[in-house]
């Protein structure tokens, strides 16, 4: 089984993942980074605006705003946005509300079910926001069998929306709303060593060797397990007692150190061998080797090949 969707097993019941078919691997990969991103987050607000910025904004959509309802007054509230209606640093550009029953985002919320509307001009809900659009695809996040929001998105085109950017909405505000509940219990639980990712991560060090590229970063990474920089970093601290930058020197040093007892390398420079382990400067190897070993590693290949 792919590891993204070890990594979503416990998000998300086992029906829907057998909808995500082969060809949408796609979608596989945003849902798995939106739940790792997530992972630090400890406020609503930080929540719904994670979603926008770092899911929302990967689908090419034109448009989405969450809502969140309050219950005393009964209306939904503009929350985070991603297009024209995010005016930057978190902000909402001119935040409207709307009641319950009220528009397409208002009737959604009052029927709690999903909604695609393919042609907006022949609806009497149709509200205008920012900019009139033409379809609009609403979907209700749904808590306790309580609806506690909305995400809705509109877009210029006519019957734009379809079955697949429904299926990843509907699984967007279920994770949102697990999200939420969260917030509402214990502190998450503890990284553990069968964790999908961090397998997978030490996969791609020691059987593909991904420390001997020079200009490897936390960030390249987190990207190509399709994860959050910042969730692969606490998963790396929590693990393996160390953090990024030192455990990929020290791959790189025992690399080095593999090198210079080979005869293979007797031809090569000490510095030479430094770049060959992934190391971008000569200081940098002497450094993190001295580090590591207690020695040079002029010394440390006088050691083993005279």
């Amino acid at each position: 089984m792919d590891y993204r969707i070890l990594g979503l097993n416990k998000i998300f019941s086992e029906h829907k993942l057998l909808e995500l078919k082969e060809s949408r691997s796609s979608v596989i990969s945003i849902l798995s980074y939106f739940a790792t991103s997530l992972f630090d987050k400890d406020k609503v607000d930080e929540v719904l605006w994670d979603i926008t910025e770092n899911c929302i904004s990967r689908l090419g959509l034109e448009d989405c705003v969450i809502y969140l309802l309050d219950e005393n007054d009964k209306v939904l509230i503009q929350k985070a946005a991603y297009g024209n209606k995010n005016k930057g640093q978190r902000k909402i550009l001119s935040p409207i509300n709307i009641p319950v029953g009220e528009g397409i985002v208002g009737y959604v919320a009052q029927s709690t079910t999903p909604e695609i509307v393919q042609d907006t001009t022949h609806d009497k809900r149709y509200i205008l926001d920012d900019i009139k659009r033409k379809s609009e695809l609403c979907v209700p996040m749904i808590l306790d069998k309580k609806v506690i929001g909305v995400i809705d998105s509109e877009h210029s085109k006519k019957s734009f929306f379809n079955e697949t950017h429904l299926l990843l909405f509907e699984l967007i505000a279920l994770l949102t709303v697990k999200k939420i509940e969260h917030l509402k219990e214990q502190p998450r639980g503890p990284f553990t060593n069968d964790n999908a990712y961090f397998k997978q991560f030490f996969r791609l060090l020691d059987k593909e060797k991904i420390f001997k590229d020079e200009t490897l970063t936390l960030t390249k990474v987190a990207e190509s397990l399709n994860i959050s920089a910042n969730y692969l970093s606490q998963l790396i601290n929590t693990l393996s007692d160390s953090n990024f930058s030192k455990l990929i020197n020290r791959y790189r040093v025992e690399e080095a150190m593999a090198c210079l007892k080979k005869p293979d390398f007797t031809n090569y420079t000490v510095a030479a061998i430094g770049y060959e382990s992934g190391f971008n400067s000569t200081s940098a190897f002497y450094n993190a080797f001295k580090e590591h070993t207690g020695i040079t590693p002029a010394k440390y290949k006088e050691k083993y090949l005279f």
